[in-house]
């Protein structure tokens, strides 16, 4: 009987990319991706990889024969992709299957954002409704308002869709322009932010995105403007941000990513025009479930059916030796 491939498993994933491979492979779980926690004769026998988190340069400097590395999350930013193409390992995530997950989230935290409904619903439970009457009238609409898109992959097309049915008219800025989209395009994140009331981020963690979203983007954007975040806290100065929200630089925010998760900034917790979410953008059981599957089956595709499903583009498999 042949020996079976070997799998590590460092820290938590979602039970069922386990469930999935546990009968195929050996698996070998450690607390996190550290060197120190693989022994020398266990690290050569290692092949793959299913990881939910980072993966740094001296793990793969320390898995001699890894193929594959198979990350839980369409962002890979926690995966040493440089290191993986320099070892000949390919990286994979989970695109497509959370799109809609994460752009119906987008929604559903602008329309709260803009129209206050959490702090509505306090209001209603705390017993307010029927001591003090209706719940104050919301300074902010949708109606009328103009979206720019900071991003638009996958999750950004997806989001667009769906502002649509608002009869929200949508621009974008990203590093090129589209032919293949009817939305207005700038060509600088600043244009961008000064043609629209709506500044929804999407962007993944790279070193062109690092506070991108600064105190400069805000003055553009305005003080009837609104802020959402549902790409990478990387992404923003949250200090500016804070400052502009309780300055009146711009109306409002809504953020379901921050910089040093699950850490949040006092400054915002104490602020009344902005809402605060904890990454919970894919956080459904049947999307994470999902996410789950196509984890195993980029490691199944790749040691059994000929390569994986969602190879990511810094690995391509055809650079294979």
């Amino acid at each position: 009987m042949a020996e079976k491939v070997r799998i590590l498993v460092p820290g938590a994933i979602n039970a069922r990319v386990l469930d999935a491979l546990y009968d195929r492979y050996d698996i070998i779980r450690i607390d996190r991706a550290d060197p120190a926690l693989v022994p020398a004769d266990v690290a050569g026998t290692i092949r793959g990889v299913a990881v939910s988190g980072t993966f740094g340069a001296p793990m793969f400097a320390h898995l001699p024969n890894l193929e594959i590395v198979a990350s839980f999350g369409v962002g890979y930013d926690g995966v040493d992709v440089k290191a993986a193409a320099a070892h000949d390992v390919v990286v994979t995530n989970t695109p497509d299957v959370l799109d809609d997950e994460v752009a119906d989230t987008t929604i559903g935290l602008l329309i709260n954002t803009v129209r206050q409904l959490p702090q509505a619903e306090a209001w209603l439970r705390a017993g307010r409704w029927a001591r003090e009457g209706a719940f104050p009238l919301t300074p902010l609409s949708l109606r009328g308002r103009k979206a720019g898109l900071y991003g638009l992959g996958r999750i950004g097309g997806a989001i667009a869709e769906r502002l649509k049915g608002f009869g929200i008219e949508i621009a974008y800025h990203t590093r090129r322009k589209r032919d293949d989209v009817p939305y207005a395009y700038h060509p600088t994140l600043k244009e961008l932010a000064a043609a629209v009331d709506i500044l929804i981020a999407i962007v993944p963690k790279t070193p062109d995105t690092h506070k991108t979203v600064d105190a400069d983007i805000l003055e553009a954007l305005g003080p009837n403007g609104v802020f959402i975040n549902v790409g990478r806290g990387w992404t923003v100065d949250e200090e500016a941000l804070a400052s502009a929200l309780e300055k009146g630089v711009i109306a409002a925010a809504g953020l379901d990513v921050f910089q040093d998760e699950p850490n949040v900034p006092e400054a915002f917790l104490k602020l009344p025009n902005i809402s605060l979410l904890p990454h919970v953008a894919s956080a459904s059981v049947v999307t994470r479930d999902a996410m789950a599957g196509l984890v195993a089956e980029n490691v199944i595709g790749w040691f059994e059916r000929g390569g994986p499903v969602t190879p990511v583009p810094e690995t391509p498999v055809s650079a294979r030796g």
